[in-house]
């Protein structure tokens, strides 16, 4: 077989259709760019129709397919509405990515309810929604289908000054793993993508230069992480071809953080 499709029949997504919910950021932008490049029909889905906008031209320009739907992901209702629209425009859904997320670099005894609040409504009830619209959807269609959830290094090992989040993504991972299990039967894997430190708009207000030091030096790689480097994760975790026995994995690409100890 010739390798180019080899690779295709591998982490091809030609004929599917991706929704990633919370695609206007950084880095589920940059997973949005890579599942259109593998062949993905792909949804971006936000609040800030500029950055979508801008996303979407990257994607057409390379080729790719992209549209932008305007949802909030902690409402239900929003939710199955996106549902249905992609399915009158698209005809289906096969990789649903649960992006969105918020962060806080507020000192644990000074964090207000407010603040917690929002953080859990959108770092964990939108995970939980996008999992309960999307996945009801894929059980009960029965071809099968892949979610990705957003995790953190932080939903790992819990992390100093960003409590609220550690919090919330240790949620994301524990109902990632319950689900897996839940659905593996119905052949919808769920799986949590886990970057280490990639500087992005939710996390720059807490790197400061000590805590920037501080990382650095608990990094083999020495470096940041950039948004490229999570696509390849992304196709093995959304593909049928090479992934079709993945699930339940916390896929961590971190640039060896988790590896250091002293």
């Amino acid at each position: 077989m010739h390798p180019e499709s080899y690779l295709t029949n591998l982490f091809g997504l030609t004929g599917r259709v991706a929704v990633v919910i919370g695609g206007t950021g950084e880095l589920c932008g940059a997973m949005a760019e890579g599942l259109a490049g593998a062949g993905a029909d792909v949804v971006l889905v936000g609040r800030n129709a500029e950055k979508a906008q801008a996303r979407v031209d990257r994607i057409t320009a390379a080729g790719g397919k992209a549209w932008f739907y305007a949802a909030e992901a902690t409402s239900k209702a929003e939710l199955e509405a996106l549902l249905a629209a992609v399915l009158a425009r698209s005809g289906r859904v096969d990789i649903v990515v649960n992006g969105a997320g918020i962060n806080s670099a507020t000192p644990f005894l000074d964090i207000t309810e407010d603040e917690f609040d929002r953080i859990v409504r959108v770092n964990m009830k939108g995970v939980f929604l996008g999992c309960q619209v999307f996945g009801k959807y894929l059980v009960e269609r029965g071809e099968g289908g892949s979610i990705i959830n957003l995790g953190s290094m932080s939903g790992v090992v819990p992390l100093s000054r960003v409590f609220t989040y550690s919090a919330t993504k240790g949620a994301v991972h524990n109902l990632t793993l319950n689900l897996a299990r839940e659905w593996a039967p119905h052949r919808v894997r769920v799986n949590v993508l886990v970057p280490g430190f990639f500087p992005a708009e939710q996390n720059r207000k807490v790197l400061t230069p000590d805590r920037v030091a501080s990382i650095m030096g608990h990094t083999p790689a020495k470096r940041f992480g950039e948004a490229r480097e999570l696509i390849g994760a992304t196709l093995l975790l959304a593909s049928e071809g090479a992934g079709s026995f993945i699930t339940g994995e916390e896929l961590i690409v971190d640039g060896g953080y988790h590896a250091m100890t002293i």
